[in-house]
């Protein structure tokens, strides 16, 4: 089955890009048409965009310990949510951040390992590369797996002067898993990370298989 896009950048017209908000992220109005699958031009719409860019994320994986290290901190796109369903919105997540101009996403995978968990990496492996939420932000997030020593990442990290309070936990695989599964992982990143991390493990770890039920 040919599941290639049938249309490409050249089939959407922009009419109007208006900046209309410019802070710590930036937003804009555009108005734009494109081609519809019936063969013609759709009528002029208008969609706001949320400007965030492309960000890096990282798992950080220790596999003598069969562990991995992952942050806690507060998120303000989960309160919604937290008072939705009583949950809470300081997140537990993989190392991330933004990047910025002149850097990779392995430039920012190893640097946010180093501020937000004092883990010093240097090799990475290519998880995946998706859009956070294309019907309103522009966000792409580069994921990657770093193998490193876990056993000493701990305590509170972060830089003080972007806002940061950031806490470390090191945990089992198989509870890490289990977070995912009980929804206390709810963040895309992490869920996309970890779910890759048991794929993988599964085809050369036979013990970490769940136990068959009777």
């Amino acid at each position: 089955m040919n599941i290639a896009p049938e249309f490409q950048l050249n089939d959407v017209e922009i009419l109007s890009d208006t900046r209309v908000y410019d802070g710590f992220f930036k937003m804009h109005s555009i108005e734009l048409r494109h081609k519809l699958f019936a063969g013609h031009w759709g009528k002029p719409i208008k969609r706001e965009l949320f400007m965030r860019g492309q960000a890096a994320g990282v798992l950080l994986f220790d596999p003598i310990q069969e562990s991995v290290a992952l942050i806690e901190q507060f998120r303000v796109g989960a309160l919604t949510t937290s008072k939705h369903n009583d949950s809470s919105p300081w997140l537990l997540e993989i190392v991330a951040g933004i990047v910025e101009a002149g850097e990779s996403a392995e430039d920012v995978a190893i640097r946010e390992a180093k501020e937000e968990s004092g883990s010093e990496i240097s090799e990475l492996v290519p998880i995946c590369e998706y859009l956070v939420s294309p019907g309103g932000t522009d966000e792409s997030i580069s994921l990657f797996c770093a193998v490193t020593d876990c056993s000493n990442l701990s305590g509170i990290h972060g830089l003080e002067e972007e806002g940061e309070d950031i806490r470390v936990h090191t945990l089992p695989i198989i509870d890490a898993f289990a977070a995912v599964e009980s929804g206390r992982i709810n963040n895309a990143a992490t869920i996309v990370a970890l779910q890759w991390l048991e794929l993988n493990l599964l085809k050369q770890h036979p013990a970490l298989k769940k136990p068959e039920s009777n």
